[in-house]
């Protein structure tokens, strides 16, 4: 101790020692728990439990940027953060979050601090949430951060609803689509084969081949409906497996003109992020490890780990980025740029202002695009089943004299 006192140098070398480990822990996801060697499935229930933490504590996004903002406020106001907190948790609406909030201030009464707190509700606030307060607080700007943060959560919000707007409104057609089918064939097309039964004519090919799936439905919708629901968790689970989600990932990045609109979104959530970090006094190793759970994406957060790796073998990120080969050149070169100038936060600043300026304008061109698409669609398809399902109709008379 005597010479560390002796030697402001090396005291402060032990003071970014002890910074990086706690933000590597933090960037882990698990600062509390003492690493061990990882079994076989380990990766898969650590996903599943994540998952199922934040389905039980999912708290919306407007309510996490109200409360960075508020607590915010209230610390430059003079106020601690125990009283903050529980002054923030007595107004606050979202049972869940409201629980959290409390949970969080007693916490902090017992002598955590606001990082070490938070990071006990994994499901409400990430890594990146808990890593960026960890950085105001040692760096004494935690107002400041928790303004950035605000604003950071409100920004990737937007962006992200304008991706699933533009996703979400053909499947929305089509699972419209499909209940009205589903409602036909159970329903209505019985009806015409009752009527036809009565008749004794037969009926027309095309409505004889809608009557044979109507009565597989209508005999085992039970069935198909289990299997629906099955097939749809089969799914969830396989996309927290290691193997299954780096391959759903894979088809969703080459996907057409949607693949271009993610790989757009991850490199605007990816520079944001490693802006504010680095601009925050996070150290570049723990930013690798926080945007590479950041960008939900398997395939980009290989090429990140991968990136880190030769980033502690003593190349820049530029470099790193460049050898995984996944990264545009644009980002590469305002990267490039900002090492060399000292400003790489407000580059990689400038780098997400570009993604998500083309984000929106491809979200607006898909927009333009896809509502005639599927109105085309829609109606196309609604003519067919109007013309099966009253096709019939046409040959009533003859259905009629075969009836006498």
């Amino acid at each position: 101790m005597s010479e560390l006192m002796s030697n402001p140098n090396a005291l402060k070398q032990k003071e970014a020692d002890e910074r990086e480990a706690a933000f590597a822990k933090i960037a882990e996801g698990n600062s509390k728990k003492k690493p061990k060697e990882k079994q076989w499935g380990d990766d898969f229930i650590e996903e599943f439990n994540l998952a199922v933490a934040k389905i039980k504590s999912r708290v919306p996004l407007k309510n996490l940027v109200f409360f960075a903002r508020q607590l915010a406020t209230m610390f430059a106001a003079g106020l601690t953060l125990e009283k903050s907190l529980t002054n923030l948790a007595q107004e606050e609406k979202h049972a869940g979050f409201k629980k959290t909030l409390n949970a969080v201030a007693e916490d902090i009464r017992r002598g955590l601090s606001l990082s070490d707190a938070m990071e006990k509700h994994p499901g409400t606030f990430d890594n990146l949430f808990i890593a960026l307060v960890k950085a105001g607080e040692v760096s004494g700007s935690l107002q400041t951060i928790l303004d950035q943060l605000a604003t950071y959560i409100e920004n990737v919000h937007d962006t992200n609803q304008k991706v699933k707007s533009a996703l979400y409104y053909p499947f929305m057609v089509l699972g419209f689509l499909t209940v009205v089918m589903a409602v036909m064939l159970i329903f209505i097309v019985p009806r015409f084969n009752e009527v036809y039964k009565t008749l004794g004519a037969d009926l027309p090919a095309a409505t004889q081949s809608l009557v044979r799936i109507s009565n597989a439905v209508t005999a085992h919708y039970g069935q198909v409906l289990f299997f629906l629901v099955v097939g749809y968790i089969a799914f969830w689970l396989l996309t927290l497996t290691r193997r299954g989600g780096y391959a759903i990932d894979t088809m969703l990045l080459k996907f057409p003109v949607f693949g271009t609109l993610i790989n757009y979104n991850i490199y605007n959530k990816m520079a944001k992020t490693l802006g504010i970090l680095l601009g925050a006094g996070v150290p570049v190793l723990p930013s690798m490890k926080l945007i590479e759970r950041v960008v939900n994406n398997r395939v980009y957060a290989k090429a990140i780990k991968g990136s880190a790796d030769y980033i502690k073998d003593g190349y820049n990120i530029s470099a790193a980025f460049r050898i995984s080969e996944k990264f545009p050149p644009i980002m590469l070169q305002l990267i490039s740029t900002g090492e060399e100038t000292g400003e790489l936060d407000n580059l990689l600043d400038k780098a997400s202002e570009f993604y998500s300026k083309q984000v929106d304008s491809m979200v607006s061109r898909m927009t333009s695009l896809i509502e005639p698409l599927m109105i085309m669609f829609v109606g196309g398809l609604i003519m067919l089943v109007l013309l099966v399902t009253y096709l019939p109709v046409f040959y009533i008379g003859q259905a009629m004299k075969q009836g006498m």
